[in-house]
């Protein structure tokens, strides 16, 4: 099946994309030579082979903004792996926000897991197919963070949107700086098809690759300074919403792509709904 992508035009406009220095941005965490920054700073590539995978964390950490990446997904035969891209603050209660590449056989889609936690409680996932193949070319992951809501972009095209929900008692990330993620790493217990594919070795080792970091839009916190500090002055006007065409853009997404939402899944909430699940509306 062939999916055509209409481009519309959403009031979360995309910025332009900075092609500056990733050695500046990243700090590589672990997997020794499994990370590299290549090609001058302008390319961060993760690798993942039978003795490990990889990571790195932003140096910077953030309350609230907008954060671009491009990337490419590991290619072939990708089933087993996770490529994780996320915002986390540290601690049991913890917050975080969450994408999550899941890789499967060659010729089958990546499943796009997306959640969001709040004072380390998690369980909102919701999941996507992509309508394009993401290990050819690079493309656009963004998360819109607010004190109203959080928005999750794939080319500027929204999939998803979490709710302040605050005043009907359900916690929202606000209060917790937190650095940007990303990992390569072996899921084969339950990333296909709930584990009854498991990672082909042969194929590896398995690459992904990122460019295009832009964080001029988010607030900077230091250990000496809260609230934030704006890196640019662009920041003074972080999107709270989605305008019309962004929402009907929404709904194509999840009308057409998504595979799992949790505030569906009636099994696992015997007692009812989740509360922000009664109020959520694209």
């Amino acid at each position: 099946m062939i999916f055509v992508l209409v481009l519309v035009s959403i009031n979360t406009k995309s910025t332009s994309l900075v092609n500056g220095n990733l050695f500046e941005e990243f700090e590589l965490t672990w997997g020794g030579q499994r990370a590299k920054i290549v090609e001058g700073g302008k390319v961060l590539t993760l690798s993942l082979d039978s003795i490990s995978g990889s990571g790195f964390t932003s140096k910077r950490q953030y309350l609230f903004g907008r954060i671009d990446m491009q990337l490419k997904l590991v290619a072939g035969n990708s089933a087993g792996t996770v490529t994780a891209y996320y915002l986390s603050s540290q601690g049991v209660n913890h917050d975080e926000i969450d994408f999550e590449f899941l890789g499967n056989l060659s010729g089958d889609p990546y499943i796009v897991h997306t959640n969001v936690y709040t004072q380390g409680k998690g369980d909102r996932e919701q999941q996507f197919y992509l309508w394009f193949d993401p290990t050819t070319n690079f493309h656009t992951y963004s998360i819109l963070w607010n004190n109203h809501n959080i928005i999750f972009m794939v080319d500027n095209t929204p999939i998803r949107v979490f709710n302040n929900e605050e005043r009907r008692g359900v916690p929202f990330p606000n209060k917790q700086p937190m650095k940007l993620y990303s990992s390569l790493w072996n899921a084969d217990q339950w990333a296909t098809r709930g584990g009854l594919v498991k990672t082909d070795w042969s194929k590896a080792p398995f690459n992904a690759y990122y460019r295009n970091f832009n964080d001029a839009n988010a607030c900077v916190v230091s250990r000496s300074s809260l609230p934030c500090t704006a890196k640019s002055s662009a920041n003074a006007a972080v999107p709270l919403g989605l305008d019309a065409p962004g929402r009907r853009r929404l709904r194509w997404v999840q009308k057409y792509f998504m595979i799992y939402n949790y505030c569906n899944d009636l099994k696992r909430f015997p007692q009812g709904r989740p509360m922000e699940c009664r109020f959520t509306k694209p």
